[in-house]
């Protein structure tokens, strides 16, 4: 059987188009290997294993967070969708604004979000220094922090405007990272993140 020109303009009208919660809803019925974290990046899927290194980063500076965020204002690998094609984050850590309320969807609003960490994976990483940190941008999150344990260095993102962030600060693992310039205000420390 041949197809003409009309039976494909036909079929691309008729075709749905590709949206966050059709790529979510495949990937709830894919079979994800125990401890990856899986998220959609500018409509690409990115799977990235959890390592103990990975944890206890995220852990200790949710411990940190809890000095002035209650429990149901930090979010870790919860889908929230940001601006951009086809971004439907799992963030390693969200911090939502007090008074933050879910969507008609029952997610949480990117537009609530004050603060995000992502801790550095090796197959990842790209995402996290690029096209996620300009969607943050865009969204206006204040503060957005990558923590590398590949180089042991952390680095502050603040200033968004513009689809991009004018402040930033590169210091090593020991070094404390003010965000009392932030909403957050807070002081945290770094001297006891592991490296990989």
């Amino acid at each position: 059987m041949t197809v003409v020109e009309t039976d494909r303009i036909e079929m691309a009208e008729s075709e749905e188009e590709l949206t966050l919660d059709m790529m979510f809803e495949w990937l709830e019925k894919m079979p994800i290997p125990e401890g990856y974290k899986t998220e959609i990046v500018g409509g690409n899927i990115a799977m990235a294993p959890q390592r103990d290194t990975h944890w206890e980063i995220i852990f200790d500076l949710a411990e940190q967070l809890r000095a002035k965020y209650p429990r149901k204002q930090l979010k870790s690998d919860v889908r929230i969708d940001f601006p951009g094609h086809l971004n439907g984050f799992a963030c390693d850590i969200v911090a939502l604004k007090d008074g933050a309320v879910q969507d008609d969807k029952g997610r949480w609003r990117c537009q609530d979000v004050e603060f995000v960490v992502e801790v550095i994976s090796k197959g990842t990483a790209s995402n996290d220094y690029g096209p996620k940190k300009t969607a943050f941008a865009a969204a206006d999150v204040p503060a957005y922090l990558i923590v590398d344990p590949y180089t042991g260095k952390w680095h502050l993102h603040t200033l968004p405007k513009a689809d991009e962030y004018h402040g930033t600060v590169t210091l090593d693992f020991g070094d404390e990272i003010d965000l009392t310039h932030t909403p957050v205000g807070l002081t945290l420390t770094t001297d006891e993140f592991p490296r990989d």
